[in-house]
């Protein structure tokens, strides 16, 4: 243990390489273009707890599949009112910092987010059993679409998809309450463990189903229908973004795609801007699509044999 303290001594910088490293961080040059503490003393949201919140929700909404697997019908009340209870307390406590995260960005005082936060909470509570209807009619659609499925519960267990929309679907709901930035983290997390992008305020159908799913995008002003299938690399995105006279880009404008019911768009396929695809049209891979495509339509990029 000596020879092991020696040797990492030796291995320790210069202390004037540290404190002048430390000086160059803490000056205020350094942080001040990102620092969002100027008006209020109320921490930022934390990445830790949204992450435990996330895992008693997925507890709540698939027991037995997240969280306590040994759950039984007779424990199943306490197991889903403790996690319940938890989530709401820290629910409203991060709802209230990305309020105070947002005021103090945008240079206001930050009043009233307590009230707003606890009512928002309330109201996202209220809404739970609502996103497990949709989240059950996306496990099935997932096991329904893919052969490879051998039950509904596989696709919960394995599916990055249904990763990806129970973590939506909970950001959507809070998105539409009118919380700030704790919507956008929750579809993140989802977005570094799945590669599936899907922006909360994306509106999305029942019955959703990704297959594969590596690569997709979802924009935040897209409309899409029930019984709706992506593969895996497509893109609903926006084709250009309007900017102000001062150069700034427009926001909340509606730039993305509406899909309607029964649509599907195979790997690789790009569609763009505030465009509708009919219901029942089938959008072929690799094909790039940025005007509107009629209901039952068939969009395909010729193969080397048809080019001739």
């Amino acid at each position: 243990m000596t020879h092991e303290r020696h040797v990492l001594a030796s291995l320790s910088p210069p202390k004037d390489v540290i404190s002048g490293v430390v000086e160059r961080l803490c000056a205020p040059s350094s942080y001040q273009a990102f620092a969002c503490r100027k008006l209020t003393d109320s921490p930022m949201p934390s990445l830790e707890t949204l992450s435990e919140i996330m895992d008693r929700l997925k507890s709540v909404l698939f027991p037995g599949y997240y969280g306590d697997s040994e759950v039984t019908p007779d424990t199943l009340a306490y197991h889903t009112g403790a996690n319940l209870d938890v989530v709401f307390r820290k629910l409203a406590d991060q709802i209230k910092r990305g309020f105070c995260f947002v005021c103090v960005g945008e240079n206001k005082a930050c009043t009233g987010c307590e009230e707003q936060a606890m009512e928002k909470a309330t109201a996202f509570l209220r809404a739970v059993p609502d996103v497990r209807e949709k989240l059950v009619l996306d496990v099935q659609a997932a096991y329904d679409g893919d052969p490879a499925a051998k039950s509904p519960g596989e696709t919960i267990f394995c599916y990055p998809s249904v990763t990806a929309l129970i973590h939506q679907r909970v950001a959507h709901e809070l998105h539409r309450l009118g919380v700030d930035i704790i919507p956008r983290i929750i579809t993140e997390m989802a977005h570094s463990a799945t590669g599936i992008d899907i922006h909360p305020g994306a509106s999305i159908g029942k019955r959703f189903f990704i297959d594969h799913g590596t690569g997709v995008v979802v924009g935040e002003t897209c409309v899409i229908g029930d019984n709706v299938r992506l593969y895996q690399g497509v893109t609903l995105g926006a084709k250009s973004f309007p900017k102000d006279d001062f150069g700034n880009p427009v926001k909340g404008l509606a730039r993305h795609p509406i899909v309607e019911d029964d649509v599907i768009i195979y790997s690789g396929a790009t569609v763009l801007g505030r465009i509708t695809v009919g219901k029942g049209a089938v959008i072929g891979a690799n094909v790039w699509v940025t005007s509107d495509v009629p209901p039952g339509a068939r969009v395909m990029k010729a193969s080397p044999d048809e080019k001739g």
